[in-house]
């Protein structure tokens, strides 16, 4: 029996392949997936488009994937991975209360960057299903509820109920899918676009996650809400001083 981390064994006719190469053909089939997912989903997927956009020939794919759903579970477990980590990382930082939740969003905001045009037809098949992205939503999202869980715990804070946590949580992902919604063609949102959704964000997880006090810090902070409408001697309009 082979060795799990033993290289590949040599094919007839063909030189023999080192574990790094075979990672990288491996690695080659993966990209080319997320490029054909980005332009048609997973819907959309075929052998013959991966091995068309990788430039392989169809018995080299299959040395590596029975099917052409195999490596974009490759895609969707990385990024989880990453949305989960990422959040995880940053309720470690230094901080409590609105910062916290400030690093959570920035953190969220930093993940849906790093899939570029990857992220439309993402979050499209969110709710699908149909769609092996729906059950990696789930798996994320629970992680995510654990995270902050413990971390609300840790800080001797009262931990959010479910559906406070679970509004908090499905607000970002509708904004962010706004924004992939809006994005270019390179997949490249309007910064001022994502200026503006951040700060919808930050005002959402506020008032569902956060106490008194985190309300009384956040009024400090500049540009988070509009200024209260002021009469022409400069007082606040009765009704709008709080």
């Amino acid at each position: 029996m082979q060795r799990p981390d033993a290289d590949p064994p040599p094919r007839r006719g063909r030189p023999p392949q080192t574990r790094a190469q075979a990672e990288q053909v491996r690695a080659r089939i993966v990209d080319a997936t997320a490029e054909v997912f980005a332009r048609a989903g997973s819907r959309g997927l075929s052998v013959a488009q991966i091995i068309d956009h990788a430039g392989l020939s169809r018995p080299t794919f299959y040395r590596y994937f029975a099917n052409a759903t195999e490596p974009l579970h490759v895609l969707l477990e990385v990024s989880n991975a990453e949305l989960v980590g990422g959040i995880a990382a940053a309720l470690e930082a230094t901080g409590e209360g609105v910062e916290l939740g400030i690093r959570l969003i920035d953190a969220y905001l930093d993940w849906a960057r790093g899939h570029g045009v990857m992220l439309r037809p993402l979050f499209a098949e969110l709710h699908d299903p149909a769609s092996p992205v729906s059950a990696y939503r789930n798996a994320a999202l629970d992680g995510i509820r654990e995270n902050v869980s413990a971390k609300f715990t840790e800080l001797g804070r009262t931990v959010p109920g479910p559906l406070d946590l679970d509004a908090a949580l499905h607000v970002c992902e509708y904004v962010v899918y706004r924004i992939s919604a809006a994005s270019g063609p390179g997949g490249e949102p309007d910064p001022a676009t994502v200026a503006e959704a951040r700060l919808t964000m930050i005002r959402v997880v506020l008032a569902t996650l956060g106490n008194t006090a985190d309300f009384r810090y956040a009024m400090g902070l500049p540009g988070l809400f509009p200024a209260a409408p002021q009469d022409a001697a400069g007082a606040v309009t009765a009704g709008q001083e709080n």
